[in-house]
Order: structure tokens, then C-alpha cells, then sequence
């Protein structure tokens, strides 16, 4: 009778690593050894329900029995070694920094994933339950190998073609040619030569502990020693195959008990070392998008190391100049809407176009977690691929740089429907507030005149407000609001202490420290700020920035009340 197991790889990949040997020498254990095969089906036998936990049924002991009485050749399907390299955290400490140390994955990848690994037991005779136990066993098998390794396994039925098999055990009728390499795979012994070898080395142990002759009792000691002889050859094979790696560790084992290894014959390039085939799929290509959002973190994952919200201005300054220069190595040049420059050198004219900065604090911690870019006119392809090659940026007395990941991209429109893509709580109601459509707006950063105020005219401080909001495009608000500086806000953090306890501030505290003036630009005119609040006589949606620094982060509005469209 011959029997036959079938597996796929369902991932299309087999991690195992041969026994003896390190994972980070980078050896695939190729064919699955019969030891491992073995030690699967047992596993299996107990964690789907199928054997109790105290011992196999005598169907399942048998079936195991037989298994091992034969050493099963193999169809193996094309596949592809590779490997990655991975440094894990080992939960050690120098300096305040934890040690990582180098590991190595390595695999093997199925050429294609609908080719099977057969495995081909000749001459074993199985009666009808011990044949339904294994396909039951087969069927339950969720893994071969590591847990990585995802299968489907089956029993072949008759009649099904027995592909050609390509990998065999030593000695074999016929010497293979050139072509034909040999590995060493475990194996396990048959039961009965087992059980013999087992009773002559316990005799031998045994001799060197006799039993005092007569009726003179055995010593305490003696009879621990002699008990734990035999406890270091386990009693039959079954049991030799489920012993762990602590247990044979413990009693001075190298190779398990009841396994010997076996030469196997395979093909040369039953694991190649050429690139697998690749199906290129074409890239669709990228278009305009008005808004980008990236998000902040550091290596502690400690929110409260991040930058406070007071120092908006300069933390957009830093990824500005980090962006500009990604862009250069990226494309070779930096396009308009980064620098707000044309090809001359001149600032650009208009509404205000070109990319906004706005770092923010989307969680109401008073730290930064989140930076927007964005620009009316859209930011093209190159800009966009700068920013999403943007991996860390820098932050005052920073011990580690800032780590960034591009989290989303799309349009104001996108923006607006955050609330219910993001978090309805925190993140997207905070972001949807800076873009959906509304009739009042108020301050999220400190507005700064961009010009010296005058008491009446277009220079007055509602002036300069009309004519900004008049430059980007938007209509003649109905009313501007300077708040008082005591006046009463909703408090940034109200953990921190700065509200009272109904996390109400004013904007005095909530604006006080907000750092005011670029370190690399054009100073404001005044070193002064205000808080507004914007009414429309129609709907109107943001982003809305406006002001001295708008492009870095002042000046950023906010719906406020229920009256979005």
C-alpha cells in the first residue's frame, strides 16, 4: 500500500530550519524531514481535540508506529530561496537605549503556489481507521514547519497521478548523476529496534547501580539514580517524539532520542537561488492632491516627548527645509509649490497657492502629533514623492530625530470626510473641522498681522484680515471678531493643567508661547498675535490660513459651532 500526503503552501513560502543547526546560518530544512513530519501529526493529534491530552488513542499510536517504520520520498516543487534580516529588540538597556541583535528569517518561496508538496509513503499497510485518523490529522494541519509556513494538506485518493518523485533516501537503486546533491534529514528509528536499543543502554546505565543482593533494602539515593536513568531514555518511540528542546537539553541530549539521520538525494536546484518571476503590474499614475498628512512619533512612543504645540512655527521651518532637500536628491530640483518660488527665484503671485505646512495636535495633548501639507493649487508628483520619502524630521533638544509616516492623501473634499475615516472622537473630528464647509471659523493658531497695524483703513487689523482672506480666494466675511485675551476658550490640554476643570483656558494662556518669528525668513512686523473668529453669510471651506507664517503653521482656522453644510 502506499500512502500519500499532500501540501500547499497556501503564503507560498516554508520556513524550518534543519535540526542542528542556527536560524541565522540560513539553512532551510528542504524536504519537511520524516522526524518533522511525524512530530506534526502528534501536535495536531492534540490541539485539534482529536487525542485527549493524556496519551494517543491506540488507532493514532499505531498509525504513528507504522509511519515511522518507512522512510517516504518526496515531490518537491520549485522554489526560490530567500531570506530576511530582522533586528529584534532583546529587552536590554546601555545608556537608556535598547540592544537589538541580528536575525536572520530565511525561506523557502513556491515557484508556483498551486504546486504541491507530495509526500510518498511506500509499503506501508494502514487499516481503515488508522487511515481516516490521518487524514483527519492532515486535514486539521494549519502549519508545517514554522508557524509562517501556512498549509492545506490532504490525503491523495486513488487513482490520482503520482507526480514524479524527486527527492529519495540513501541507498537508491540507481547513483544519481551530477545534477543530484544530498542532504541530511531526521529520521526516526522503527519502534522495535528502538525498544532493544533502549532495554542495552539502560542494562549498561543500570550495571554500574546494582541493587544490593538479598534482602538488604535499596538506599534512598540509589533508587533516585537508578530512576533517573531511565527517565533519560524516554519509554517508547512515541514518547522520544514528543519530548521538547528544554527536556532534551536537561538531559544531556544532542540529537533526540529514537532519531538517526538520513542522507537524502535531491535535485541540485530544488531550491534555486534565482530571482522569482515577477508579474509587473504597471503603476498607476499618480495625480494632483491638494493635502497630505503625515504622522509623529518618536522611538519611546511617548506622546508627551513630542514638540509642544507652541513651537508649530518652528517644527513646519524644519520639515520645510527637509522637504526641499529631499526633493532635491529625488527629482533635481525643487518644484514651485515647496518653495513658493518660480524658475527666477521670485515669489510666486496670487492666492497663496503653494504649499501650507501645518503641524498639529489632533489628540488635544499639547503636543504635536500630526503635520497636514497642503496647497490650494494641488502639490504635484515630485512634491508628493518628497513627502512621502520624508522619514524623520528634527525637534528642539531632541535626543532622536521625529519619526514621520505618510497616514493619508486626497483632497479638501477627502479632508472633510475624515471624521468618519479617522476616528470619529479625536483625530477626524479635529480634521474634518479644518476643511468642511461652514458659516463660523475661529482660531487654531495665533494670527500675526503680516504688516504694520494703522488705525483706520486697508492696513487696520480687520483690514489686513479681509484683504488675506481676500488673496486666497475667499469672500468678504460678514464679520470679524477680535477676542479678548481673557476670553474663554476650550483649553488645548486640560491635563496639563492650563484650564480649569471643565478644560476651559483663555486665550491669553492658551497663545501666550507660541513661538511668533521664523528663524530663517522675513520677521513679523509686530511681535504680536490675536485670536478671531470669522462669520461668512454662506458656507464656506477651509483649509483657511491666513496671515504672517501661514505657511508655517500660523494663523490656521477651525469651524466652530454646528453649523457646518
Amino acid at each position: 500500500m502506499t500512502v500519500l500526503l499532500a501540501f500547499r503552501f497556501l503564503a507560498g513560502r516554508y520556513h524550518a530550519t534543519p535540526f542542528g543547526h542556527h536560524v541565522n546560518e540560513g539553512l532551510i530544512e528542504w524536504p519537511p524531514s520524516p522526524w518533522r513530519l511525524l512530530r506534526a501529526l502528534i501536535s495536531v493529534g492534540y490541539t485539534s481535540g482529536l487525542w485527549d491530552g493524556a496519551d494517543p488513542p491506540d488507532v493514532g499510536r499505531n498509525l504513528i508506529e507504522k509511519l515511522s517504520c518507512r522512510l517516504p520520498c518526496y515531490y518537491l516543487p520549485d522554489t526560490v530561496g530567500t531570506h530576511s534580516r530582522h533586528y529584534m529588540p532583546t529587552a536590554k538597556f546601555d545608556s537608556g537605549k535598547e540592544k537589538t541583535t541580528l536575525v536572520f528569517d530565511t525561506w523557502a518561496r513556491v515557484k508556483d503556489e498551486n504546486q504541491e508538496l507530495v509526500v510518498i509513503w511506500r509499503d506501508v499497510t494502514l487499516e481503515g481507521t488508522e487511515l481516516s485518523m490521518l487524514s483527519d490529522l492532515v486535514e486539521r494541519l494549519n502549519y508545517l514547519g514554522r508557524s509562517e509556513s501556512w498549509v492545506e494538506g490532504r490525503v491523495m485518493k486513488d487513482g490520482e497521478i503520482i507526480p514524479e518523485i524527486n527527492c529519495f533516501a540513501e541507498p537508491h537503486e540507481e547513483i544519481p548523476d551530477r545534477n543530484w546533491e544530498q542532504v541530511a534529514l531526521l529520521a526516526s528509528e522503527d519502534a522495535e529496534t528502538y525498544k532493544a536499543w533502549r532495554a542495552a543502554c539502560l542494562e549498561n546505565e543500570l550495571a554500574h547501580l546494582p541493587l544490593p543482593a538479598g534482602k538488604k533494602k535499596s538506599s534512598r539515593k540509589l533508587l533516585r539514580d537508578r530512576e533517573r536513568v531511565e527517565e533519560t531514555y524516554p519509554v517508547d518511540l512515541l514518547d522520544c517524539l514528543q519530548k521538547d528542546t528544554t527536556w532534551l537539553r536537561s538531559h544531556g541530549w544532542s540529537p533526540p532520542p529514537g532519531s538517526r539521520r538520513i542522507f537524502y538525494w535531491r535535485r541540485s536546484d530544488a531550491i534555486s537561488i534565482s530571482a522569482r518571476k515577477i508579474r509587473v503590474v504597471a503603476r498607476p499614475k499618480q495625480q494632483v492632491v491638494q493635502a497630505m498628512l503625515l504622522s509623529l512619533t518618536n522611538a519611546s512612543r511617548n506622546d508627551h516627548a513630542l514638540p509642544q504645540v507652541i513651537r508649530t512655527l518652528p517644527q513646519a521651518e524644519l520639515l520645510h527645509r527637509a522637504l526641499i532637500s529631499i526633493a532635491e536628491k529625488v527629482a533635481g530640483k525643487v518644484p514651485q509649490e515647496l518653495t513658493g518660488r518660480d524658475e527666477t527665484g521670485k515669489p510666486l503671485q496670487g492666492a497663496h497657492e503653494h504649499a501650507h505646512i501645518n503641524p498639529l495636535d489632533l489628540d488635544s495633548d499639547g503636543h504635536l502629533d500630526h503635520v497636514l501639507v497642503w496647497a490650494t493649487s494641488g502639490l504635484g508628483i515630485t512634491a508628493q514623492e518628497a513627502i512621502r520619502a520624508a522619514r524623520k524630521t528634527f525637534t528642539k533638544e531632541g535626543i532622536e530625530p521625529l519619526r514621520l509616516a505618510l497616514a493619508a492623501t486626497g483632497d479638501f473634499q477627502d479632508l472633510a470626510k475624515m471624521i468618519d475615516e479617522y476616528g470619529r472622537n479625536r483625530y477626524g473630528r479635529h480634521l474634518a473641522r479644518l476643511a468642511k464647509r461652514a458659516l463660523n471659523w475661529q482660531s487654531v493658531t495665533p494670527f500675526v498681522p503680516p504688516r504694520y497695524i494703522k488705525m483706520r483703513g486697508k492696513n487696520c487689523l480687520e483690514g489686513q484680515i479681509r484683504t488675506e482672506l481676500s488673496r486666497r480666494g475667499f469672500p468678504n466675511p460678514a464679520s470679524i471678531t477680535i477676542l479678548a485675551p481673557q476670553t474663554q476658550c476650550q483649553s488645548v490640554s486640560p491635563e496639563r493643567g492650563t484650564g480649569d476643570e471643565n478644560g476651559m483656558t483663555t486665550w491669553h494662556r492658551h497663545f501666550r508661547h507660541f513661538k511668533l518669528a521664523r528663524q530663517r525668513g522675513p520677521q513679523p512686523p509686530l511681535n504680536c498675535w490675536f485670536a478671531v473668529r470669522l462669520e461668512f453669510e454662506s458656507p464656506v471651506g477651509g483649509p483657511i490660513a491666513i496671515g504672517y507664517g501661514s505657511h508655517f503653521g500660523l494663523g490656521l482656522f477651525k469651524h466652530c459651532g454646528g453649523d457646518e453644510a
